[in-house]
């Protein structure tokens, strides 16, 4: 049984959108796109990079999916372009039936077609996809969060953990690792489900 894991960059107030580019996600009118750069380094890009080459699927949701076909067929030889243009893609979508990145296949069911992925696949990563990431919390299909923390906040954009995120538990399955122009590697599995109600008196 494969695990699926979902990959983030994020800031500390739980924001993931557009850390690549001004121009990569403006929904909700969002102006700070492309944060991410300023804390780049050899360290947190080989950690990056390592994860990506474990993957053995890509599983996207369509605005994410519409983003990385629209750039990363484009992008020749670098070594990220090939591993995903090579790598068995799944974008979650109910509209969209043929899509036109090579390698690419449309699911509609998250509860019944991404789970049957689990039997196919080792490690299928999940990037961005925000609104596909709650719906497979939501199923309770997220194995592993990994996450990129960045020290910096916004006050608005998409947030990973919104309102209405079903309850449940995680566990870190590394310590976590920081970086040296600021970033912190945060790797947690999922551990069930939270444990409330305990007095601190009791303790």
């Amino acid at each position: 049984m494969g695990i699926i894991s979902v990959d983030l960059f994020i800031t500390l107030d739980g924001v993931y959108q557009a850390p690549g580019g001004p121009d990569e996600d403006r929904e909700g009118g969002f102006e700070f796109g492309g944060w991410q750069a300023p804390y780049l380094d050899d360290e947190s890009g080989e950690a990056i990079g390592t994860g990506i080459e474990r993957m053995d699927a890509l599983l996207l949701g369509r605005k994410t999916y519409d983003i990385f076909a629209s750039y990363w067929p484009n992008q020749g030889d670098h070594p990220i372009a090939v591993k995903f243009n090579a790598l068995p893609k799944f974008v979650v979508s109910r509209s969209l039936t043929d899509p036109a990145w090579v390698g690419t296949t449309a699911l509609s069911d998250v509860a019944t077609d991404v789970r049957a992925l689990k039997d196919r696949f080792d490690e299928i990563h999940v990037i961005g996809s925000g609104d596909l990431v709650r719906s497979l919390l939501e199923a309770d299909l997220v194995d592993r969060l990994n996450l990129f923390l960045y020290p910096v906040v916004f006050g608005s954009g998409k947030r990973l953990f919104a309102d209405g995120t079903v309850p449940a538990a995680f566990t870190p399955s590394q310590p976590p690792q920081g970086f040296p122009n600021g970033a912190t590697w945060l790797v947690y599995e999922r551990a069930g489900e939270p444990v409330t109600g305990i007095d601190m008196s009791e303790l």
